[in-house]
This record gives structure tokens, C-alpha cells and sequence, in this order.
């Protein structure tokens, strides 16, 4: 059984080890204040996006990869994980840092530049029918076989808590924060955020409108299968929320949907307006705001987490 099915979710004294842990290890990612004319929200909103696309391997993804994998020395059979992209890049990232092998099940609606970005870090790559959660299926039969260390994307303790690892840094980069838009797939980046940041900051979880995993959970009062497609679908397509992150966001977050063109429109402004390139998941929370599915209070300050990079830059201003 893969070590992340045993998990609990992190405490804080589990993510001040993950803080101690990760020291060196990733980027303190920049914050940025591009004006809150320049996304349409009211001029007296404090705007700024921290930049975690800017982050090792091109997202977030690599805090609760590296937080995993430095807990306890890999096995010689190296890391294995399942990823729709992002995730995979960072385990790769780790893979090479830490010197050990690597090998990542993603599935075939992956963005082919983060299926290569993948295998420049020198894993294996093996592609699965389907979406997200039959490449997790293929990768835990696997690691039965060679018992590697599986790090799961969002749904394990460690993970959880190298994501929250942003959430504490991102308290300690602004003096005021009253709410915080962040997309989500999976959910660990949310929950991390949930257990790291004071209970009276907003938190403002976004998701496509045809892959919304924790939509459906919070309605039903219960984890609920979806289906799931869409331009976000390699990073934000699991078909179902995690259970360590519906338990931390259950009771704690405001939900807000938005269109595929919403997305691509806030993508193309992310690179047009401030110069940032953002993968279509990375655009997806700021997609809340220029899209009016979610309106900042007046005079409150706010923070969009610009998730993820690891795109064409081709094609930024379709």
C-alpha cells in the first residue's frame, strides 16, 4: 500500500518541519502588485499575485515533492508518482536533485510540453488512457512491483504539508490579507493554504466549470466522482477531491466556477497586462476576478496564486 493512503492531515508542528525541511531546497517566490485597475477590480482593492509559477520545476507542485521525498531517504528504486504534468516535472526535479531514479504515469490529455519537461529531468514517462486518476491507478500498481517512494500530488500528509509551506510564506510577505483566490484540482495547494493561514483570511478556491471536483463534494456533503475536461484538465482534472483536502476545506472555503474562456482570457491578460506566463491552471484563479465570478470587498487586500508555468509560451495571446 503506497504510504500516502496512511496519511493524516499535517499539524503545525508538521509544517514547521516541512518550513525547517525545504529550506534550500525551494524558492521563496516574489509577490507583485500590478495595479487593481488592471484585472477590472474596484481601485481600492490591494491586488497582489504571488508568483509561484515561478517556483523549481515551474510550479508548486515542487514544495510537497521535495517535503516527501527529504522526510526519509528514498529507496535505490528512486520516487513514483502519477501526475497530470506539474507534479510529475517536480517529482522529476527531486528525482535528479536528490540523485536517485524516477518514474511518472501521466495521463494521455497531458500537455505534451509538460510530458517532455518531464523527461528532460531525466525520468521515465509512461503515458495511460484517460485522465488523472487512471495514471494514479497505473503508477500504484507499479510501485506494488517496485517499491518505490510514491509521493501522490495532493492526497497525503507530506505533501499537504510542503504545500502549506506557501501558505506561511505567504503570511509572512504581507503585513494584511483578507482573502486569498486559489485554483484548484486535487485540492492540496487549497488545503495547504487552509491549515496555514489565519481562520480570518478568506480563502476563495476556483475551479473550471467542467472540472469541479470540490463543487460537487461540498454540495453533497460528501467526496463525489465527477467527470472532467477542459482546457485546465491536465492540472485541475481530478475527478475526485482529495480526502485529507476535503477535510480541511469542508466548512472553510468559498467555491467559485469559471468558463474555459474566462480562463484562456485571464491567461492571455496574465502575459498581455504584467509579462507573467502562466499555464491555463495557473491562470484559473485570477479567471475568478476578471471574469466577475468573484468580487473582492472594497478596500480589502487580496492575494491570487498564480499556480503554475509549465506551458507553450506560443501561443499566450490567442
Amino acid at each position: 500500500m503506497p504510504v500516502w493512503c496512511m496519511a493524516e492531515l499535517p499539524t503545525p508542528d508538521d509544517i514547521k518541519a516541512a518550513v525547517d525541511r525545504l529550506r534550500g531546497h525551494v524558492r521563496r517566490t516574489p509577490m507583485i502588485n500590478p495595479g487593481s485597475r488592471t484585472f477590472g477590480t474596484d481601485p481600492s482593492v490591494e491586488l497582489v499575485l504571488k508568483l509561484e509559477s515561478l517556483q523549481h520545476a515551474g510550479s508548486f507542485k515542487a514544495r510537497g515533492s521535495f517535503n516527501s521525498a527529504l522526510a526519509a531517504p528514498p529507496p535505490s528504486s528512486g520516487l513514483i508518482a502519477a501526475s497530470g504534468g506539474n507534479h510529475g516535472i517536480a517529482v522529476a526535479h527531486v528525482a535528479r536533485a536528490l540523485g536517485v531514479p524516477a518514474e511518472i504515469f501521466v495521463p494521455a490529455v497531458s500537455a505534451p510540453v509538460k510530458i517532455e519537461r518531464i523527461r528532460q529531468r531525466g525520468a521515465t514517462v509512461h503515458v495511460v488512457d484517460g485522465v488523472y486518476d487512471d495514471a494514479q491507478i497505473a503508477c500504484d500498481l507499479r510501485q506494488v512491483e517496485t517499491g518505490a517512494f510514491s509521493i501522490h500530488p495532493f492526497d497525503a500528509m507530506l505533501t499537504l504539508a510542503g504545500q502549506a509551506t506557501m501558505g506561511v510564506e505567504l503570511v509572512e510577505q504581507t503585513a494584511k490579507l483578507d482573502a486569498v483566490v486559489v485554483a484548484v484540482g486535487g485540492g492540496g495547494l487549497a488545503a495547504g493554504l487552509a491549515l496555514s493561514i489565519p481562520h480570518d483570511v478568506e480563502i476563495i478556491c476556483v475551479e473550471p466549470e467542467r472540472s469541479q471536483c470540490l463543487r460537487a463534494a461540498l454540495d453533497a456533503g460528501k467526496r463525489t466522482r465527477v467527470d472532467v475536461s477542459g482546457v485546465a484538465a491536465d492540472s485541475l482534472g481530478a475527478r475526485t477531491i482529495g480526502d485529507l483536502a476535503f477535510r480541511a476545506l469542508e466548512g472553510r472555503v468559498q467555491s467559485v466556477l469559471v468558463s474555459d474562456q474566462a480562463i484562456l482570457d485571464a491567461r492571455r491578460q496574465l502575459w498581455e497586462e504584467v509579462g507573467v506566463v502562466a499555464e491555463t491552471g495557473g491562470a484559473t484563479a485570477l479567471a475568478a476576478l476578471t471574469s466577475g465570478a468573484f468580487v473582492a470587498e472594497p478596500n480589502s487586500v487580496l492575494s491570487v496564486i498564480v499556480c503554475g508555468s509549465n506551458t507553450d509560451p506560443s501561443d499566450l495571446s490567442l
